[in-house]
């Protein structure tokens, strides 16, 4: 009687061995199922900001086209780490003498300055970002376009350069078909000739205004 009580006593104070073996069994499971569920979580919100991270080279370009008063571009590179472009913002000051070029060298870089003739200060140099953050090429596709154009020239105004052979006026964002999530949807940085960026979704209803114009 008393073996029974005392069997009784330990069952009230907790587990027994097997129903612990059960609840480890179900947390198994659970973190089997929740943990790359998880990872595919992570990875598409890393796609989705992708985006923002290209939206920003492009807002950032025009701002410095309009706080300077001079020419600006945006341009990609490839980037070794992620596979994905990198971007960087240059400023140029032209003059009828030394219109913006890349072989009169009188384009801003990271480490060299430039500024107006006629200013006396530093000087400006251009803002780079790199995309080492941002998910492989096995979970988003990162298009420039049209034609492949790598590079968008902004004037002073901060419309878009037309005169410019090079004008990147949008970029995709796709999940590769072997991806593996379907939580990154389709997403697009365009631009509007008066310099302007948004976010759009290529593959939205015609009437929701989410969707790209054509």
């Amino acid at each position: 009687m008393r073996a029974v009580m005392r069997t009784q006593a330990m069952r009230a104070l907790g587990f027994t061995l097997v129903e612990a073996m059960v609840v480890l069994a179900v947390m198994a499971i659970m973190l089997a199922i929740g943990v790359p569920r998880m990872s595919d979580w992570l990875a598409a919100a890393k796609a989705n900001a992708a985006g923002g991270f290209y939206a920003e080279g492009f807002t950032l370009a025009r701002a410095q086209a309009l706080a300077n008063n001079s020419a600006s571009r945006l341009v990609l590179s490839p980037n070794a780490a992620s596979g994905q472009y990198d971007w960087q913002v240059d400023v140029c000051f032209p003059t009828p003498d030394a219109p913006c070029s890349d072989a009169t060298g009188n384009w801003s870089t990271t480490t060299a300055a430039v500024k107006a003739a006629q200013d006396a200060g530093a000087g400006v140099k251009s803002i780079a970002r790199n995309a080492d953050a941002l998910p492989p090429r096995s979970r988003v596709l990162v298009t420039p376009g049209p034609d492949g154009d790598t590079a968008v020239y902004f004037t002073p105004l901060g419309w878009v350069d037309t005169r410019s052979a090079s004008r990147m006026m949008r970029i995709d964002l796709t999940a590769p078909a072997n991806a593996g999530s379907n939580d990154f949807r389709a997403t697009s940085v365009v631009l509007t000739l008066a310099g302007v960026a948004a976010k759009c979704e290529p593959n939205a209803a015609d009437n929701d205004s989410r969707r790209c114009p054509e």
